[in-house]
């Protein structure tokens, strides 16, 4: 699947801003283990603008954090929808209520891409109207199953599988993969040397 430069960019984006929810975290032992929000306030929302290069950010408050929180909940539906009906039905939401205004563009060294965003937009509305439009790609590509959440049992974080038979499993096979082979492995040698 050939996806352009600022779709793949956006899909890492989006996918940073949902693994920022708490509920992406596994559940722990007690309430005082509960996992912290990624966005937990706005100096995490500039660190996260920052990382992710997101331009014309201006001075952020505390409704800038809440309009984002509220963007990430809406994207984290469309990673849990059921068929490809109910996701588009959710990025056209999301991409309706930003406003969107494409424009071609061809700053940062990058060649010619399109925003969709206006250029005076929220960061609430920008991450809605770019990361939206990469997921509307997915879709309109018949690729919605690509949007998935890690099957480790303790792991909860969202990814965008890009593998040609679209077979990844893990967010990480480095950690999560890893970690589940290994443990397989030993489960099996525990049984072979009972």
């Amino acid at each position: 699947m050939l996806i352009p430069h600022d779709t793949r960019i956006a899909l890492d984006t989006v996918v940073d801003l949902v693994n920022t929810a708490p509920e992406s975290e596994p559940p722990r032992e007690g309430p005082a283990d509960r996992p912290a929000d990624g966005l937990g306030d706005v100096a995490a929302l500039y660190a996260f603008a920052e990382r992710h290069h997101i331009s014309g950010v201006g001075t952020l408050g505390e409704k800038d954090l809440a309009a984002v929180r509220d963007v990430r909940a809406r994207f984290a539906e469309v990673f849990a929808a059921p068929d490809p009906r109910t996701a588009a039905d959710l990025v056209n939401l999301l991409v309706a209520a930003a406003g969107t205004t494409p424009q071609l563009t061809d700053h940062d060294g990058y060649d010619w891409h399109v925003h969709y965003f206006a250029p005076d937009a929220s960061i609430a509305d920008h991450l809605a109207a770019d990361c939206g439009m990469a997921l509307a790609f997915i879709i309109v590509a018949g690729e919605q199953e690509r949007l998935r959440r890690c099957e480790a049992p303790d792991c909860g974080h969202a990814f965008v599988d890009l593998s040609r038979n679209r077979s990844r499993r893990y967010c990480s096979s480095r950690t999560c993969g890893n970690r589940l082979h290994v443990a397989a492995y030993r489960a099996r040698r525990k049984e072979a040397s009972a």
